[in-house]
């Protein structure tokens, strides 16, 4: 348990869910989220420089709800995530730009039931570098999911956040035993292999 997996030859950046509604404590967010958003501007601009394929993910149900599941049953809230809803637009700090992916999701993880894994492919990607919200959530479900691809998994420790600092840090811990390897922002803009 523990050991490194190394960045590989050609990392891409996946920002998952770091919208409206999960930064604003009266909806979805608080915690360590707002400082996350703001560590992760500087690893989009550096993703950016470096010619790295970059993917945002958005939680977006129809406005009928006809696409939702037992996900919503948990969270029933999530239904206001519709496509027009602007609880569901990323932060303007994160504005994704021409070229990069947006994936709308229903689900907790970035790669089920999208086009992640394959979008990440064809752009000969190797490995997956994850920011975003929520670490015992979204971004947990994404990192587990980028490992079973195959894919090299590094999540920005700094780049991601919580509503609660104990689910945030616990999910660190374990996600680095087993899917990840753990790096803050400045690490990762650093390593040369």
């Amino acid at each position: 348990m523990g050991q490194r997996a190394g960045m590989g030859a050609r990392p891409a950046l996946v920002i998952v869910d770091f919208v409206v509604g999960f930064a604003d404590p009266a909806h979805f967010g608080g915690g360590n989220i707002g400082p996350a958003i703001a560590e992760t501007v500087g690893l989009l601009a550096f993703a950016r420089q470096r010619h790295w394929p970059v993917a945002h993910t958005r939680v977006v149900y129809a406005d009928d709800g006809a696409d939702a599941g037992v996900f919503t049953r948990k969270s029933p809230q999530l239904l206001k995530l519709t496509e027009a809803s602007p609880l569901s637009q990323i932060v303007p700090e994160l504005a994704p730009a021409k070229g990069e992916y947006i994936v709308r999701k229903q689900g907790a993880s970035g790669f089920f039931g999208t086009n992640l894994a394959a979008w990440l492919t064809a752009r000969g990607a190797d490995t997956v570098v994850v920011a975003g919200c929520t670490t015992s959530g979204c971004v947990r479900a994404t990192v587990v999911d980028s490992m079973q691809h195959n894919f090299r998994t590094i999540v920005a420790t700094d780049c991601v956040g919580d509503r609660a600092l104990g689910p945030h840090e616990a999910n660190l811990f374990d996600m680095g035993q087993k899917y990840a390897d753990l790096m803050t922002r400045a690490e990762i803009e650093a390593y040369r292999g």
